[in-house]
Parts: structure tokens; C-alpha cells; sequence
């Protein structure tokens, strides 16, 4: 990602993950809660890009942009960023009630993952690290019961987000989740979970269904292409979910420290970050290796998609709502990617 920008901006990327898709008008109403003040005025600088539900997963994903500039107020400072995405939180805290959720993908909270990433080298990881403990406070402050742990460049210790998930409990069936201690906020509570708050280089997630109801396949599929598998693709996170039917293969697909590799056929895309070179595996790359393993075993791929976009397209797309004044762009695209 370019640190040149028409804009001059420091934006700053949340895919805000909730617990809710099958009421898309209330989800929606989250979304809103992003880029309108509570009295309707539109706040400065803030887009929704995109609104993704999965039916399913009874999850949907919100990717909300905002400068990371701060505005004085009194002796505090508030991000735009922090403002728009902690609205959304508190609405979904509202609207939401994890006691009644029921669907096929891991989650612990009504507001389940609150990351933030840098769109471009102008913000760096100590504005990310910030800004998400600013949110993860202001969550547990402004909604009583709310409890955070954090993530990535958030955590003291920068456990990354599927540690933290294992520590958690977050892939377990069921858990306790009032005997879980949080990071910010008191014991958790049933009807909010469990909320998990970080910063990280950008994480695509890519999801790549196969033609088969067996999911012992699908597993074996994931643990092979997962990151910690001798052979496995660097930043992969993966779990295989029955999907429609099929069964998914989704992956969170992490950027990771170093240049693209030279001798890939398929082109990994790069960025830099405080000086430091990220990249990350294409969705192409990820889409040929499940067909490969799924190949074996008689079975063909569905088909690929993506949960939002990819980093330059975030960045690009955020460009134009912004400097178009668009608040609702998910509406301006009609479409709804994934």
C-alpha cells in the first residue's frame, strides 16, 4: 500500500465481526451506527466499504474507514476511527444477545473481533496498538458488563489473534464463559461474551468451498494447508465449516514479515509498515492448493471468496467514499462481496 495518497490521510481499517447476519436490517442499523452521530448528523471522514452476512455463520463482517487524526476535546482525544467504531460496538451490544445466537462458526461475544489495521505507511503500529485499547476501554466504560482481550500489537505480550482465540476457549463447542478472566472489563457476561480487540498488518480472509458434505475432508484439507503444517502457507489460519451444504474452507490469511517469495507462480502482495515489508499469500495461491488436495480425493472447488477485500483494494475503495463523502458505500456498490 502506497504511503502517496490524494487525500493525505492516515486511515486506519476495522472489520468490525459480529455475531448477527440473519436480521440483515439490524445489522445494518450497526453500520449506520458508524457513520451517524445518535441526532442523524453524518460524522466527518467515516465510510462503511462493506457489509458482509453469512446466513450459516449467523456472522456478519463490517468493514469501517476512518482517518487515525485526532480532534481535541477538553483534555482528551478522540479518533475519528475510535468514535465510529466503538458507536458501532455499543449498538451491537444493544441489539444483540449472544444467550439467543445460534450458528455454525466459533464465536464468544455479540461484538466477536474488533481488529484494526493500517491502511498505508503513513500510521504506524504504535497509532494501531492505541487505538484498539482505547476502544477496548471504552467498550468495557461505556457498556457495563462488556469485557475485551486483546491481540496482536494491543497485547503486552503480542500474542497473536488465534493464540489468544485458543487461550480463550473461542474454537471449544461450548465453554463458561463467566469463568473466563478478560483482559479489560470485569468476568464476562452472557448476553455481550466476550470480545476480542487488536491491531495487526491487515488480515484477508478467503474462503474456498468445496463439492462435498464431508467435513473430515475438509479438515484434513485445513490442516494441510495451514500455517504450522510441515509445508503449510505462511500467515494461513484455517477451519473447515459445513457451508450450504458444501463444506468451506476459511481462512484468515495473515501478512507476514519479509519480501513476497521469488519463485511463487502466483505474486504475493506486499506493503511496508513502520519501514518494516509485510506480504501475504494470494487468494489464487490458497484457491490452487484446496483444489489440489480436494482434487485428490475426487472432489472439485466450488468456487473462492473474499470477506471484504484485499489491502489496496480497502485502501482504494476508501479513498474514493471518502473523498466523495459517502458514508453508506456499501450501498453505493450494490453489492454485497464477500
Amino acid at each position: 500500500m502506497s504511503s502517496t495518497s490524494t487525500l493525505g490521510r492516515r486511515l486506519v481499517a476495522c472489520l468490525l465481526n459480529v455475531s448477527e447476519a440473519r436480521r440483515k436490517e439490524l445489522v445494518e442499523t450497526v453500520a449506520r451506527a458508524a457513520v451517524y452521530h445518535s441526532e442523524g448528523a453524518r460524522r466527518d471522514d467515516t465510510t462503511v466499504l462493506n457489509i458482509f452476512n453469512d446466513h450459516d455463520y449467523n456472522r456478519s463482517v463490517i468493514t469501517i474507514v476512518a482517518p487515525l487524526d485526532c480532534i481535541r476535546v477538553m483534555i482528551t482525544c478522540v479518533c475519528a476511527a475510535d468514535e465510529a467504531v466503538l458507536s458501532a460496538c455499543e449498538k451491537a451490544c444493544e441489539l444483540f444477545d449472544m444467550r439467543e445466537h445460534v450458528g455454525v462458526h466459533p464465536c464468544m461475544g455479540a461484538v466477536d473481533l474488533v481488529p484494526f489495521y493500517p491502511l498505508g505507511e503513513e500510521v504506524g503500529v504504535q497509532d494501531c496498538a492505541n487505538q484498539a485499547r482505547a476502544v477496548a476501554r471504552g467498550l468495557t466504560d461505556k457498556v457495563p458488563g462488556a469485557a475485551a482481550f486483546l491481540f496482536g500489537w494491543a497485547d503486552p505480550l503480542q500474542r497473536g489473534l488465534a493464540q489468544r482465540r485458543k487461550e480463550m476457549g473461542w474454537f471449544k463447542k461450548s465453554v463458561d464463559i463467566q469463568k473466563i478472566q478478560a483482559d479489560i472489563g470485569p468476568l464476562p457476561q452472557r448476553r455481550f461474551g466476550l470480545t476480542g480487540v487488536g491491531a495487526s498488518p491487515y488480515v484477508m480472509n478467503c474462503n474456498v468451498t468445496i463439492d462435498t458434505q464431508d467435513l473430515a475432508m475438509g479438515r484434513e484439507i485445513a490442516s494441510a494447508i495451514r500455517e504450522s503444517a510441515p509445508g503449510g502457507l505462511p500467515g494461513v489460519q484455517v477451519l473447515a465449516l459445513p457451508h450450504e451444504g458444501a463444506v468451506e474452507i476459511a481462512c484468515n490469511v495473515e501478512s507476514v514479515k519479509g519480501s513476497p517469495p521469488t519463485r511463487s507462480s502466483d505474486p504475493w502482495p506486499s506493503f511496508s509498515i513502520d519501514g518494516q515489508s509485510y506480504c501475504h499469500a494470494p487468494a489464487s495461491l490458497i484457491t490452487g492448493r484446496v483444489a489440489e488436495l480436494a482434487g485428490q480425493q475426487g472432489v472439485s472447488v466450488k468456487g473462492t471468496a473474499l470477506v471484504g477485500f484485499t489491502p489496496r483494494e480497502c485502501r482504494s475503495l476508501a479513498e474514493v467514499a471518502l473523498s466523495q463523502g459517502i458514508a453508506e458505500f456499501w450501498r453505493e456498490q450494490r453489492r454485497l462481496r464477500m
